[in-house]
């Protein structure tokens, strides 16, 4: 899918290069601002990893997706129950409550796969009232590794099959 969207729109993947990495910042973190809903920001990072360096790439798309994530986090601090009631909320909620000394490390690998749950993550973290500063560090750097392999991925194939 991602190889098709990219293939069709390559020559906005050029146009998109301009903007650099504060277009690709600001794509991340309106992306990952979406409560459960899936806006393929992803797709950028993926192509703009084969047109700018993809380390720097990486950096400025995870440093977005983080500040994206915490709207979710606000919504759990402010007390609203957008998701209380899934399945998924309430067990995200219990492991978190339950294994504390590890949420640090739970935020970070949630963050660091490409998962749609990871809104609940950040409600989660915010309803039990986790430190904004720890929640933010976690989450920035899960989402920089999880950029990281999206980056270097579109940088060796797409350089690869479109000689960009």
């Amino acid at each position: 899918m991602i190889g098709i969207v990219i293939f069709t729109y390559r020559d906005r993947v050029q146009e998109l290069s301009s903007y650099g990495y504060l277009g690709i910042f600001l794509v991340a973190m309106i992306s990952t601002a979406t409560i459960l809903l899936p806006v393929p920001g992803i797709m950028v990072v993926f192509a703009m990893g084969a047109v700018l360096n993809p380390f720097l790439t990486a950096l400025f798309a995870g440093l977005g997706a983080a500040i994206g994530e915490l709207f979710g986090y606000l919504i759990g601090f402010s007390g609203q129950g957008l998701a209380e009631k899934s399945n998924t909320m309430v067990r995200i909620s219990k492991w978190m409550e339950v294994n504390r000394k590890y949420s640090d490390l739970g935020i970070l690998v949630m963050a660091a796969i490409p998962n749609p749950f990871f809104d609940l993550v950040g409600i989660a973290a915010g309803t039990l009232k986790i430190p904004l500063w720890r929640f933010l560090l976690f989450c920035t750097i899960g989402s920089i590794i999880k950029m990281v392999f999206f980056a270097l991925a579109g940088a060796k194939s797409l350089n690869w099959i479109f000689n960009i």
